[in-house]
């Protein structure tokens, strides 16, 4: 399945220098779109790569292939003066740079964000990190690290046991989200000012800096746990599969297995308690309103379990469904695939190459549609270094800077820049108002 977008929207050019799944989520979210999304990697590849089983049936990495569709992999060894010359002509001919190296390191390789604006002012730089780039910059941006540290599994599984991590790295997908949403943020400022003669020459910022770590990403992701403690100083505890403001929320055992109920208002509480053959529990003092239920869950569990134990989930989850109580069964992965097919939502997409030995690829569907303007799935995941000396740095009519410039002149950190460009025969869907580079380019040039 493949959407292929008009050839003549101008394309926004990312070099993606990030590794591993919160940077390279966010990138291949623009690169379903159109962006033209250059994956730098180092000799060795993304760490990812080697992190398997699974695989595919050629043996590569499904963690891998699972954010770095569409997208194309150059080697660049930022140990070397003539890696460093590459990965510098790549950042200062993009509209996006991306990376989530610890801070400081691409300062270290003449990389960093001021350098890169000074030859490139157009660009919108998005650094991702663990805890950010003060006290908290030493410290390894693990996701399991951070749901420890950031109170994720302090709130994560059974009230008698022990503390859990989410099933998959939830915190680092939320930063790959939250760091596309500040680029195309900064894109549209950027977009924005574009027409500002005064603030370009009087030589005002026309892109931008994003910044965005996993720590706060998950301080702002646990939304109503976190604003309780504030209000009241005190931390939650872990309530199992329960919700801690709302009841019946929960997970409960039917006569062959599990399913969910998640009851939102007292409506909805009387519906069930009727439907379960128990009217007279809607009037009972301890489960009148909501608040009464989350005080008195540990009495209203037993009862409504032992009536959902009477009948399979399947059959609850249709007549609860039926009458507009929330309900579903408690799917597996593969379970949950065939659901969503079965609501004609089209979850998974399939990629094929063109070149031998062909190559399959059965992906997840990108969930944001766009109407008219679909998702574009174009090229597989790539081999490591599959694409280098396609030709990076050549002239591109339909980048989203307009016509080609100039190439800025590398720094001292950065000699010897390589003859890398950018290919023109992949179509894109985003189009993005040039930046303010040519003037510029051309002055450095």
């Amino acid at each position: 399945m493949s959407h292929e977008p008009s050839a003549r929207a101008p394309r926004l050019r990312v070099a993606d220098f990030s590794r591993v799944l919160a940077g390279p989520y966010a990138t291949m979210m623009l690169a379903d779109f159109g962006a033209d999304v250059i994956k730098i990697e180092s000799p060795a590849g993304d760490d990812t790569r080697q992190w398997l089983p699974p695989t595919d049936a050629l043996g590569a990495s499904t963690y891998f292939g699972a954010v770095n569709r569409n997208k194309r992999s150059v080697v660049c060894d930022l140990g070397t003066d003539e890696g460093r010359a590459a990965a510098w002509r790549l950042a200062t001919t993009a509209d996006v740079v991306v990376e989530n190296f610890r801070p400081g390191v691409m300062e270290r390789f003449g990389l960093g964000y001021e350098a890169v604006r000074a030859a490139n002012p157009g660009v919108v730089y998005c650094s991702i990190t663990g805890f950010g780039a003060g006290a908290g910059a030493r410290l390894p941006g693990y996701d399991l690290l951070v749901q420890a540290v950031g109170g994720l599994m302090s709130v994560t599984g059974p009230a008698d046991g022990e503390p859990s991590k989410v099933g998959v790295a939830l915190v680092d997908v939320l930063a790959g989200l939250n760091a596309l949403s500040g680029i195309l943020l900064a894109l549209r400022e950027r977009d924005s000012r574009r027409g500002d003669a005064g603030a370009v020459d009087a030589g005002g910022p026309v892109g931008g800096r994003v910044e965005v770590d996993l720590l706060t990403t998950l301080l702002s992701a646990l939304t109503n746990q976190a604003a309780g403690t504030l209000a009241t100083g005190h931390s939650p505890a872990r309530l199992g599969n329960a919700h801690p403001s709302i009841a019946p929320y929960e997970l409960f055992s039917a006569a062959d297995r599990d399913l969910v109920i998640a009851v939102g208002t007292d409506s909805q509480f009387r519906t069930l308690v009727r439907l379960l053959g128990a009217p007279g529990l809607a009037t009972d003092p301890r489960f009148l309103g909501n608040a009464d239920r989350v005080r008195h869950r540990a009495d209203l569990r037993p009862a409504l379990e032992a009536l959902l134990r009477t009948q399979p989930a399947a059959h609850w989850v249709d007549t609860l469904t039926d009458a507009g109580v929330p309900a579903g069964l408690v799917n597996s992965i593969s379970e949950a695939f065939a659901f969503a097919a079965g609501l004609g939502v089209e979850p998974v997409v399939e990629l094929e190459s063109g070149t031998e030995p062909r190559r399959l690829s059965r992906q997840v569907a990108n969930p944001i549609h766009l109407g008219e303007r679909p998702a574009s799935y174009r090229l597989l995941p790539p081999r490591l270094g599959e694409h280098a000396g396609a030709g990076w740095l050549e002239p591109d009519a339909h980048r989203a800077g307009g016509e080609a410039a100039s190439e800025p002149s590398a720094p001292a950190s950065a000699p010897g820049a390589s003859s890398m460009a950018v290919p023109t025969s992949v179509p894109a869907s985003i189009p993005v108002s040039p930046p303010a580079l040519r003037r510029t380019e051309q002055d450095l040039s």
